[in-house]
């Protein structure tokens, strides 16, 4: 995907958010930390260009949340920042490549300490398959089928496909 791609994509994951959800009224985007934190900013931008609404922003880091804890080392990643209650509030978590589900995981443990969401949904910029928890997202970039040695990186830029360095 290049930069234009991912710009069109979230337009039209913005545009999703808003028709699945009748408005932006109670509804929280939380970026993971590190590769959500972008695109869930650009999502708020969309969105208030969208429905002249802010959407607040907020990022989790779930490093402590983690099912792999000991098979690999934990580094948290930044503070999170929830932006007020969620209690009753839509919260879309977004991240940027969905692998797994094991960091989704994480952050529905991580999310539920800052309260109960009415409703938990998942933006992602490319779901890559591969899923071992029954984890599926509501908003996709880009569905971008991959083998397991395969790694995706996502910047401003757009989406690059490598190998893993083993």
């Amino acid at each position: 995907m290049s930069a234009e791609d991912m710009q069109r994509a979230s337009w039209r994951m913005a545009h999703e958010i808003v028709e699945r959800n009748h408005g932006l009224d109670d509804v929280v985007l939380i970026g993971l930390q590190t590769g959500g934190i972008p695109l869930a900013a650009r999502l708020a931008e969309a969105l208030e260009q969208i429905e002249g609404i802010q959407v607040p922003v907020g990022c989790l880091d779930v490093a402590f949340y983690r099912d792999d804890i000991g098979l690999r080392p934990v580094l948290p990643e930044a503070v999170t920042d929830i932006p007020g209650e969620l209690d009753g509030h839509t919260v879309v978590l977004v991240d940027d490549v969905l692998f797994t589900g094991r960091t989704i995981r994480a952050a529905l443990d991580a999310l539920a300490d800052y309260g109960r969401a009415r409703a938990v949904q998942l933006a992602v910029m490319v779901d890559r398959g591969h899923r071992e928890l029954p984890i599926r997202p509501d908003f996709v970039g880009k569905n971008l089928p991959t083998r397991r040695d395969e790694v995706v990186d996502v910047t401003d830029d757009g989406v690059d496909l490598g190998e893993m360095v083993k």
